[in-house]
């Protein structure tokens, strides 16, 4: 059981490295292409007419990706947390609420993996200049959706053994 969780912590840190080096690779270039448009603009030597096809790919992926990353580690924008500590006393009912707020994010997760799945798989088109399927620009919501559902997955699981056996009050 020990080497499985050592194997799944090992493919944490792959997936986590993987996905912040794709956010940051992203904002380098988003941040790249918009300094060379500005510059382009006040001294026009070249045109960037495919600027906005490139713009809006590095923005998705930069987007979809550093959010699943977030959610990983569980450092994406949670709202209700701030009860468990104030409010609740007792640490079954704080994972009993911990949970609750687990499952919606997982309702949330489930119902995004399903609709941009959707979406991604109805794309035809493609963009003007490069010719490449929206399904590319698409395809990051699908996939960083997966990864979220699947830590949500194991947040509500992580919050049902913390039910089963909490800490000693």
């Amino acid at each position: 059981m020990e080497t499985i969780l050592k194997s799944l912590r090992c493919l944490d840190k792959i997936l986590l490295v993987t996905l912040k080096t794709i956010t940051i690779t992203c904002f380098v270039f988003l941040t790249l292409l918009i300094s060379a448009n500005v510059f382009v603009r006040f001294f026009p030597l070249v045109s960037l007419h495919w600027f906005d096809e490139i713009i809006e790919l590095l923005y998705a992926y930069l987007v979809f990706y550093g959010a699943a990353a977030l959610w990983i580690n569980r450092e994406h924008l949670c709202v209700g947390d701030w009860i468990s500590g104030r409010l609740i006393k007792s640490d079954r009912a704080v994972s009993c609420y911990k949970l609750v707020l687990e499952v919606i994010g997982l309702i949330f997760t489930v119902i995004f993996f399903y609709y941009s799945t959707r979406l991604t798989s109805l794309a035809l088109d493609v963009t003007n200049v490069f010719a490449i399927p929206k399904k590319i620009l698409y395809s990051c919501m699908s996939v960083s959706g997966a990864i979220m559902v699947v830590y949500s997955i194991r947040n509500c699981v992580a919050e049902i053994m913390r039910i089963a056996k909490p800490k000693a009050e």
